[in-house]
């Protein structure tokens, strides 16, 4: 059921979403990958304080994957070589520590499957029957992978992800330039736009981008925290903005 104080999306120009943990449940499945990961890079490095879920939220959520482990490895007085992406999983750099993560996430996506969250879904096939249209912007590099395992990669003229935003050398988010250029490419103008996000820095991101209207999907991170980074509007999930 709409609540009638959320605005009508359909009225924008376009509609730009975020994909894991908007459209699909991904980031749970990103979470448990780089929960695995870290609690045993942590052991074996004999890192404190130890890995906590609070760590997904602040530090990787919404970032591009080498982004958000100099991020974490940061925040405990960590630093290594970032070497390159090419390097292998067993790499002590950032790009090899990033890698060893998406080997975990690339194995249990390919397990188990995904699926749209149902009212993300009714969302998009309002949007489609009102023409108005709709874009991915992500930071994952799997993206391709997972709207396709999802059955909804044919809905998007549009997807911004980790491939493109790094052969582009496009700042992370919380930068705008991913949410920026994934309007240009759609040929709309941001402040025309909405931009749909659940993580706190894709919201940041969008805001600094200066889209019109800036949704916040609670996933986890929290209604006043997405709201302090600049949703202009909360929910719990997309079927809220379904008349």
């Amino acid at each position: 059921m709409a609540h009638e104080t959320l605005p009508d999306l359909a009225v924008f120009d376009a509609v730009l979403f975020d994909l894991d943990g908007v459209l699909t449940p991904t980031a749970e499945v990103h979470m448990h990958a780089w929960q695995v990961m870290f609690e045993e890079l942590f052991a074996a490095w004999d890192i404190t304080p130890p890995y906590t879920e609070r760590d997904y939220f602040d530090h990787l959520d919404g970032k591009k994957r080498y982004d958000g482990v100099a991020s974490l490895l940061r925040s405990r007085d960590v630093e290594v070589p970032w070497g390159d992406p090419s390097d292998p999983p067993s790499a002590d750099t950032v790009c090899g520590i990033g890698n060893r993560k998406n080997a975990v996430f690339e194995r249990v996506l390919r397990a188990e499957g995904i699926a749209p969250y149902p009212g993300s879904l009714r969302l998009l096939d309002a949007l489609a029957a009102a023409g108005t249209p709709v874009a991915v912007v992500s930071s994952s590099k799997n993206a391709e992978e997972v709207l396709a395992a999802a059955g909804i990669r044919d809905r998007f003229a549009v997807v911004m992800d980790g491939v493109i935003a790094e052969r582009d050398h496009l700042a992370s988010k919380p930068a705008p330039d991913v949410f920026v250029e994934a309007a240009r490419m759609l040929q709309v103008e941001p402040s025309r736009s909405v931009a749909v996000e659940d993580a706190i820095s894709g919201v940041q991101s969008a805001a600094a981008g200066g889209f019109g209207l800036v949704v916040g999907v609670d996933r986890g991170a929290g209604k006043q925290d997405l709201v302090d980074a600049g949703a202009h509007v909360v929910v719990n999930d997309l079927e809220e903005f379904v008349r």
